[in-house]
């Protein structure tokens, strides 16, 4: 994929597979990745409702629940992505 189709939001890449979607530089010492928990219909589209947001170490030698430096649960993707922005900003600084 080349870095002009990738998708970014506020100057990192955001990548999606199914609930989870990654968000961050994996070669910043941290991620966020945002699972969604719920969705609700608007008009014809399932739109997020509930957002598992999770502040990730990217170092390969953390394990298991170690990896998780902050954790919450969010009430839509605006929220969710605000919580994002914010943690990466502080924790890559």
């Amino acid at each position: 994929m080349s870095e002009s189709s990738r998708l970014m939001y506020k100057n990192r890449p955001l990548v999606r597979c199914g609930d989870q979607i990654y968000y961050g530089n994996m070669t910043d010492k941290f991620i966020v990745q945002l699972t969604i928990i719920s969705t609700k219909k608007i008009g014809e589209h399932d739109v997020p409702d509930s957002v598992l947001v999770q502040l990730l170490y990217t170092d390969p030698d953390i394990k298991g629940k170690g990896k998780v430096k902050r954790s919450t649960i969010r009430q839509g993707m605006n929220d969710a992505m605000d919580y994002a922005v914010a943690w990466l900003n502080q924790s890559n600084a």
